[in-house]
């Protein structure tokens, strides 16, 4: 019998990927809905290759000018999750959430009750809204499968191990295209060569996390959060070829470390395979030409001054990672409109994050969703209304 899966944020990478899986594995697979925001010319495309009858546009004013247009016939579309949920019964086999940032978090807590399987790669809606994720996964018996390629491979080496056993983790990181370029020669680097990732193709934003380092830190909370360690059990270690994924370190002496190439239907397709007694048609061997010459580099505070924050997380229930969050996305898209520069950008957040306008939140935790947009919407107001030196 097929699976039934909901995509949601088809359009993007990790939904494009998804569905590049899938499109191998058709026999496997029934997509029951693909949502995005406003790029509906290529869910459209989605939904005709995939024989998909449900699709969700958000965007208001997009989905209004489709309904004057020539949409798909057969088609349902929904301008929200809300109205596609009213008329669902029954749990789907996978959910799929590829939606980026904090936009993310709503469906996520929309969807757990109606899949039996969350596969997410939301890093935004895990660091600032876990507690809640968490709290509802339980209350409707969903499992949760994380999809970053780290997190999946830390997930694929405990799932089945006495997470006391643990001694510590490695996330590795490729180290960006900075790695072998003196900070001082950074000063004019523009967006075009920031988001230039030497392994991945991935999107201009994450790339910016990625030379920045900030990317790793979130990955740090996200895995604390979802497997319930302590964060000084993680360690961030530079490996320049992204083979090596993740690294754990058990009390027995026993080292274990997950490779693949750097593609996302990897750790993707595993997730959705994960359960199922199918075999995946895809295959690949080992690559010794990446194995050889590992070359580990432990990643300096001077080449990458946001590894200081570790020093302020707690990973106690606070607004400290939310107002992380929020004022690197604003100091991203700063950078990314060519608002301010790229070491500015990192001199920025490492101050706004330590002033007293701030610091008083660090000591409060927010209780539900609302809590969590409010307070994004304050970082934001207060940053609307700095001027920023390029």
């Amino acid at each position: 019998m097929k699976k039934k899966i909901i995509i949601l944020g088809s359009t993007g990478s990790i939904g494009s990927s998804s569905l590049d899986v899938i499109k191998k594995n058709k026999r496997d697979f029934n997509i029951i809905c693909l949502s995005t925001n406003k790029n509906y010319k290529k869910i459209f495309k989605q939904s005709f290759i995939y024989k998909v009858k449900n699709i969700i546009i958000n965007n208001e004013k997009t989905y209004h000018k489709i309904l004057k247009t020539n949409k798909p016939k057969g088609v349902k579309i929904f301008n929200n999750l809300d109205l596609f949920l009213n008329s669902f019964k029954k749990k789907v086999d996978y959910t799929i959430l590829g939606i980026s940032g904090f936009a993310g978090l709503e469906p996520t807590l929309k969807i757990i009750p109606f899949t039996k399987n969350l596969c997410s790669a939301n890093k935004e809606s895990i660091i600032c809204g876990w507690k809640l994720i968490k709290k509802k996964l339980n209350q409707y018996n969903t499992n949760f499968i994380p999809l970053d390629s780290e997190h999946f491979s830390i997930w694929s080496l405990i799932s089945k191990k006495n997470i006391n056993s643990i001694s510590s983790i490695y996330l590795t990181a490729s180290g960006g295209p900075f790695l072998n370029i003196k900070r001082n020669k950074l000063k004019k680097v523009k967006v075009k060569d920031v988001i230039k990732h030497p392994n991945w193709n991935m999107g201009k934003k994450i790339s910016t996390d990625s030379a920045t380092m900030m990317n790793k830190i979130f990955e740090l909370i996200e895995a604390a959060k979802i497997f319930n360690l302590s964060l000084k059990k993680f360690n961030i270690i530079i490996h320049p070829k992204s083979y090596i994924h993740a690294i754990v370190n058990y009390k027995s002496g026993l080292s274990y470390l997950v490779t693949h190439d750097t593609n996302m239907e990897i750790p993707i397709s595993n997730s959705l395979y994960m359960h199922s007694k199918n075999k995946l048609t895809n295959k690949s061997n080992i690559n010794f030409d990446n194995l050889n010459g590992i070359n580990f580099i432990k990643p300096s505070s001077d080449q990458y001054p946001y590894l200081n924050l570790l020093k302020n997380i707690k990973l106690s229930e606070s607004y400290f990672e939310i107002i992380l969050v929020a004022i690197n996305d604003f100091l991203v898209r700063k950078f990314l409109e060519n608002k301010i520069s790229y070491l500015n950008m990192q001199k920025y957040l490492l101050k706004l994050i330590n002033i007293n306008f701030f610091k008083k939140f660090y000591k409060l935790k927010p209780n539900n969703i609302n809590d969590i947009n409010s307070m994004i919407d304050i970082v934001n107001n207060y940053l609307n209304n700095i001027n920023y030196k390029k």
